[in-house]
């Protein structure tokens, strides 16, 4: 039964807005680009030909506009699943529930979203400079597990070969997999590498970086980059994918996530031109997203 959603579970602003993002309904298209940095939003809108709303609150910076007839929107997410569960929400409940009412709508629109981010690579083949497309994100954060949703047989198999191949102590992470949306991910072929996403619940020790604090799982990277399954293999790490794409399964919404890989974990490179490697990354999706 379709019941009011209450001003505490529904926020919305002194405008009307969705509390965090600071956007209502007819402020959000149906494909959306996903950013970490808030400074990359305006990177990725500058290639817009028209901006008609630009909104601002926290980390949370959106950008809605036009390439030719495509009508887009740009939001900044922030570092981590716990805001990409904040911006996934909002960004469903912007389509999806009528914020008069606060009743969900009986007719739902399925969102395109679109992660254009950065990424530590795992395999000495996925050069620093290169394009990841994730088709799969294993989840070692905790954001999932707080919601219910089914895995196709598929996706069961990757997880039981990640729970075999890959050893973690009992009670750091509950490994959840979810895969990208094929029909997204089948735009982004020519000049991307295709791999696994593993999404970390932190920059440093989770991701294996022991700078003072000693590691609980020093083997970490030997494992994530040995792990094969049939052709699928874990290309990148980093911290947002799972986290889209396990809402993105849980609220019915097609995603992808594309990384410009920034280090090569394996080989112990950087990129000597980030900006420049983010810059191409934008440019090169947003050809193929604006078609």
């Amino acid at each position: 039964m379709n019941t009011r959603i209450a001003e505490s579970e529904l926020i919305l602003n002194s405008r009307g807005a969705v509390y965090h993002l600071d956007l209502k309904p007819d402020e959000l298209s149906d494909t959306i680009i996903t950013v970490g940095d808030p400074d990359r939003v305006p990177e990725v809108s500058k290639h817009f030909d028209t901006i008609e709303v630009k909104r601002q609150h926290r980390e949370f910076v959106s950008h809605t506009g036009f390439i030719g007839k495509k009508r887009l929107t740009v939001v900044s997410t922030g570092i981590g699943t716990d805001n990409i569960d904040i911006v996934l929400n909002e960004l469903d409940a912007l389509a999806n529930i009528d914020f008069t009412t606060r009743m969900v709508k009986a007719d739902l629109t399925r969102l395109q979203i679109i992660r254009l981010g950065t990424s530590g690579a795992l395999q000495g083949n996925v050069p620093v400079d290169s394009y990841v497309v994730s088709s799969h994100g294993v989840g070692l954060d905790n954001l999932l597990p707080w919601y219910e949703f089914e895995n196709t047989p598929e996706e069961q198999s990757l997880l039981e070969a990640f729970h075999q191949q890959v050893a973690l102590r009992p009670g750091s992470a509950n490994p959840y997999l979810i895969s990208a949306s094929s029909e997204l991910a089948g735009k982004f072929t020519d000049g991307y590498i295709s791999g696994i996403t593993v999404t970390c619940p932190g920059f440093y020790a989770p991701q294996g970086r022991a700078l003072r604090g000693p590691l609980s799982h020093p083997q970490l990277l030997e494992h994530l980059t040995a792990f094969k399954h049939g052709h699928h293999y874990i290309s990148n790490f980093e911290m947002e994918t799972a986290g889209i794409y396990g809402l993105g399964r849980v609220l019915g919404h097609d995603c992808l996530s594309i990384s410009a890989i920034v280090a090569n974990r394996i080989g112990q490179e950087f990129t000597k031109d980030g900006a420049a490697a983010v810059a191409g990354l934008i440019k090169k999706s947003l050809d193929i997203i604006s078609r």
